[in-house]
């Protein structure tokens, strides 16, 4: 391999043998001693003898110093003079001699030139030169010296073809590395990614895989340059950001346990290609700000329960159900703190996981249409720069889902009660996310968009019933909110009960309990109004058909109704208890009834018949009554 060849293109420049340092000297003097106006003779003493100097010592060295001067001087002067005589002289010979030399071919020109001393002692041409012809040389000693130089050259043609053979080769191998690298730069752009130059650096290139809608601290970073090595191939050069790929792990917790957790995207080391690093850089980056925006929600929701710790963000979503947030690397183990897992769960952290993603790219969109749109008039006050929902909407779904499944089994535990005990009372109906229209046609350009805005709307169910009396229902709305206050959810509770024409509406409840209570009341109302209706068959068949009478509600707010005899002995009275999971008829005799104190003025005798059914169990085998209606038409006519 020949050694390495260079040609320099510019003249080489000699440096001189001694810098020019007086230009540094006089900046250095001018910067520590100021001006040459202002340097004395005192302060040049004071300098060398690193001090003042006494008056009579510096008189005495002043006369000494100027006598040795002027010595000094004159013998520097006698010097010079001597010096300038001798070259003049040697300046003088030289002329003579030339001019000499040239009388024996121009005398009238050289005699000009001629001293008068050399005129006198030589005469005009006595002075010749001729060419001395070397002697010739062997025939022997001019084939050497032709077979060295003959040597030579093709020495010198050698490491020349060698030297050029080096170059071409190179040349040949940094084409096919741009050629390479071009292709592979095509191939990304053909890809869809923007390529263009870098704005510090204008002769790279880089590759834009970030988002331009996303805050400045992520959108700068989404700028790689595209590096080449030595072999052509692709570098994405991201600077200082960490290379690793991270993601937002989301894990379900039920109690004290992990029970589900979202899945592991891509590990780093499967990214071969440079679309797999660039999509790998994006994802991660994407992952970043995602997890930026969550912590600023988060910080801004602390009045819902949700809490931040160094990497973890806390999310109460339900009575025992909490949503964990944390940014990991891929290669992190996921399975490390789980101690159960749950299928369910696995898929609600993936569902939460993707809605958060989802949210992200609708911010980033609403961004562009800000953007597109004319800004509004300049103002003084700096703009507000609102955090991101993304939490609020993923929140607002798990509460607004846990307290209409938890409504929705208690109206269906409370009418199974009531079935069990006989009553044929309707089924209700429940219209689930009634506030969410989603689209059939979802093809067209905003579909989508007005899909994702309608969750960040209040979540909207319905549920409705109707009840044993006649043209009687009760609605109840629910609403969660947890973009603006009031945050949770409400519940709108409507009845219509024409039978009790004062009874009113409770409105909106912001309890669970509340509404549960309120169901019940209004239950029990109606189940008093129907044991105080018109008496069925049963009653209509009864034995003991004389006199017969039926049952008054004096008391319907607490479920007592009342059969009154004229005899005072003989009033008998009737308490219904209802319940989530117990219907309860009691009977007993009373005395001194007034019809307005409740249980005050009364005398309760202590003989009582009870009857109660229980949800999705068998009536009592030891009563022969099977139905309430039944039980009450059998104490009416006992």
């Amino acid at each position: 391999m020949a050694d390495s060849f260079t040609l320099p293109l510019r003249p080489v420049v000699e440096k001189s043998d001694r810098p020019d340092t007086l230009p540094v000297e006089i900046a250095q003097i001018n910067e520590q001693w100021g001006n040459f106006r202002n340097v004395n003779e005192e302060l040049a003493e004071e300098e060398e003898y690193g001090g003042p100097v006494d008056s009579e010592e510096n008189d005495d060295k002043k006369d000494m110093d100027t006598t040795e001067r002027k010595e000094e001087l004159y013998k520097r002067r006698a010097e010079i003079t001597q010096f300038a005589m001798a070259s003049h002289m040697e300046t003088m010979f030289a002329l003579d001699f030339v001019s000499l030399l040239l009388s024996k071919h121009a005398p009238r020109q050289a005699e000009t030139s001629m001293s008068a001393y050399l005129k006198q002692i030589a005469p005009v041409g006595s002075l010749n030169s001729e060419v001395v012809h070397p002697p010739p040389k062997p025939e022997s000693a001019n084939k050497d010296i032709a077979t060295v130089s003959r040597g030579w050259r093709i020495q010198n043609f050698n490491s020349a073809a060698n030297k050029l053979l080096g170059a071409a080769s190179r040349l040949e191998k940094e084409v096919e590395a741009e050629t390479k690298y071009w292709n592979l730069v095509l191939a990304v752009k053909d890809q869809g990614w923007k390529v263009s130059r870098l704005p510090r650096e204008r002769q790279s290139l880089g590759v834009q895989y970030g988002f331009l809608e996303a805050t400045p601290a992520f959108r700068d970073r989404g700028l790689a340059s595209l590096r080449r090595t030595n072999d052509g191939s692709l570098v994405l050069d991201q600077g200082l950001v960490p290379t690793g790929s991270r993601f937002v792990r989301v894990r379900v917790k039920r109690g004290s346990k992990v029970t589900g957790c979202t899945k592991v995207g891509t590990a780093s080391g499967d990214a071969e290609t440079i679309e797999q690093r660039i999509l790998q850089a994006r994802d991660s980056l994407f992952e970043d700000e995602l997890f930026h925006e969550l912590v600023r929600e988060a910080r801004s929701m602390a009045s819902c329960g949700v809490t931040t710790r160094q990497n973890l963000i806390q999310i109460p979503a339900a009575d025992d159900l909490e949503i964990l947030l944390d940014l990991v690397d891929v290669s992190e183990d996921i399975l490390s703190d789980e101690q159960e897992s749950s299928h369910q769960d696995s898929v609600l952290a993936d569902g939460v996981a993707h809605s958060m993603r989802v949210l992200l790219c609708f911010a980033h969109r609403q961004n562009l249409h800000r953007r597109t749109q004319i800004p509004p008039p300049l103002t003084p006050k700096k703009r507000p720069n609102p955090e991101y929902h993304l939490l609020r909407p993923a929140l607002a779904y798990l509460q607004h889902i846990c307290q209409a499944r938890y409504l929705e089994s208690f109206i269906h535990d409370i009418t199974s009660t009531l079935r069990s005990s006989g009553f044929q009372i309707p089924k209700s109906t429940a219209n689930m996310f009634s506030s969410w229209k989603i689209s059939h046609q979802l093809s067209s350009s905003n579909a989508l968009e007005r899909l994702v805005s309608s969750s960040l709307r209040p979540i909207e169910s319905i549920f409705q019933g109707n009840l044993l009396m006649p043209n009687s229902s009760f609605t109840v709305k629910m609403k969660t909110n947890m973009s603006f206050p009031p945050f949770g959810t409400q519940y709108d509770v409507s009845f219509s009960l024409p039978s009790i024409s004062d009874l009113k509406s409770p409105g909106i409840l912001s309890l669970r309990e509340e509404v549960e209570a309120a169901i019940a009341h209004l239950l029990l109302l109606d189940l008093v109004m129907k044991v105080s209706s018109t008496p069925t068959e049963e009653a209509e068949n009864a034995t003991n058909t004389q006199d017969r009478k039926w049952w008054v509600p004096i008391y319907p707010h607490m479920g007592e109704l009342l059969l009154a005899y004229d005899h005072p002995e003989k009033h008998k009275k009737m308490r219904i208890t209802l319940s989530r999971d117990q219907l309860s008829l009691e009977t007993y005799l009373v005395r001194n009834i007034d019809e307005v104190s409740i249980g005050a003025a009364e005398d309760r005798s202590q003989d009582s018949s009870r009857k109660t059914w229980k949800l999705q169990h068998l009536p009592d085998s030891l009563n022969q009554h099977s139905s309430a209606m039944a039980f009450a038409v059998a104490e009416s006519s006992s």
